[in-house]
C-alpha cells in the first residue's frame, strides 16, 4: 500500500515542480520582454513559495518520521 501511497506523492510533487518551473519561465519571459517589475515581483515570489512547498512535501513525506516509530 506505501508504493500507492508514495505514487501519488510522487505524481504530486511532479505538478508542483511542472508550475514552479512554468512560473519561472514566465519571470523570465516577462521581465526580457520589459514587463512592469511589480508583475515579475509577484511571479518571482510565486515560484519560491512554490520551491518551499516542495520542500515541506519532500520533508513532511519522505524524510518524515512515522509516529510509530517515536514511541519506544
Amino acid at each position: 500500500m506505501d508504493e500507492v501511497h508514495f505514487g501519488e506523492i510522487d505524481a504530486a510533487m511532479l505538478f508542483i515542480e511542472e508550475a514552479r518551473r512554468r512560473t519561472e519561465r514566465a519571470a523570465a519571459s516577462l521581465r526580457d520582454e520589459g514587463a512592469e517589475e511589480h508583475l515579475v515581483d509577484a511571479l518571482e515570489r510565486s515560484e519560491r513559495r512554490l520551491s518551499e512547498v516542495a520542500r515541506d512535501l519532500r520533508q513532511g513525506t519522505f524524510f518524515a518520521v512515522p509516529a510509530s516509530q517515536l514511541t519506544l
